[in-house]
């Protein structure tokens, strides 16, 4: 389905935008999750029509130095990856959230069950992913082994029938009750993006007026509503805003 036609810098400049447009949004509380949604379906269309932008995969091409595969300059590539990373230093992890069209899927598929399994294992999950980032730099830099492309990132969008795209719509349907799970456990450039957010200079902060009912703490699934949380994982989901009894209690600002 990808047309090869559309310039895959498209995408680039989609995300890009997208992010600073809904940090202001986020800012000044005209955003929410139900708002998401429709950003969430065109990000998995742009998956599906141009495959970008579906950072792990490029940043996957760029550890195996496949300039044919990137389909735009390496340089353009690097450029745009090392943008984001300096977009999540500023608003956090805004593209995994709703421009990274492999965390789009994830997403819509969590929507069907609220519920989820494991929401309290962050510090488990994080050492997967650092673990899977090794192996992901060692098989591509001394094999030439696309681990991503043998989990199926690439024929999922390319609608190639086959064990690897399997794999990925297996991923997808452990969606439903685990959160996220290739962002979460997999994702070698989410690697990069949550030590960038754990230092990002805006974020989900609580005011004076929070109760702290802990309602936002019960609905976050990643576990990262609670004060003092470095928001390494916070995905900009918007479920702990979302459930706030108290206006003004908890918005996204510049931390303190």
């Amino acid at each position: 389905m990808v047309i090869s036609t559309i310039p895959k810098t498209l995408g680039m400049v989609y995300a890009l935008a997208g992010i600073a447009a809904l940090a202001y949004l986020w800012h000044t509380g005209r955003f929410s999750r139900r708002k998401g949604l429709p950003i969430l379906a065109v990000t998995a269309l742009f998956g599906f029509l141009i495959f970008s932008p579906v950072a792990p995969y490029q940043f996957q091409l760029l550890v195996l130095r496949d300039a044919a595969g990137l389909g735009v300059p390496v340089l353009a590539a690097a450029v745009g990856l090392a943008a984001m990373l300096g977009l999540a230093l500023i608003f956090g992890r805004i593209f995994c959230g709703h421009f990274c069209p492999v965390g789009a899927l994830q997403e819509i598929a969590a929507h069907i069950y609220e519920k989820k399994v494991g929401r309290t294992q962050k510090k488990v999950s994080m050492a997967a992913r650092g673990v899977v980032f090794l192996a992901f730099f060692v098989a591509g830099l001394f094999f030439s082994f696309n681990l991503l492309g043998a989990l199926g990132v690439h024929d999922l969008f390319h609608l190639v029938v086959g064990v690897p795209a399997a794999i990925f719509l297996g991923i997808l349907a452990l969606s439903v009750i685990v959160y996220r799970p290739f962002c979460r456990f997999v994702c070698p450039f989410g690697a990069i993006l949550a030590v960038a957010s754990s230092e990002s200079l805006y974020r989900f902060v609580r005011t004076d007026l929070c109760i702290e009912c802990r309602k936002c703490e019960r609905a976050c699934p990643t576990d990262e509503a609670k004060r003092g949380d470095a928001k390494a994982e916070c995905y900009m989901c918007g479920r702990c805003a979302e459930i706030c009894p108290v206006e003004g209690a908890l918005h996204y600002a510049r931390r303190r």
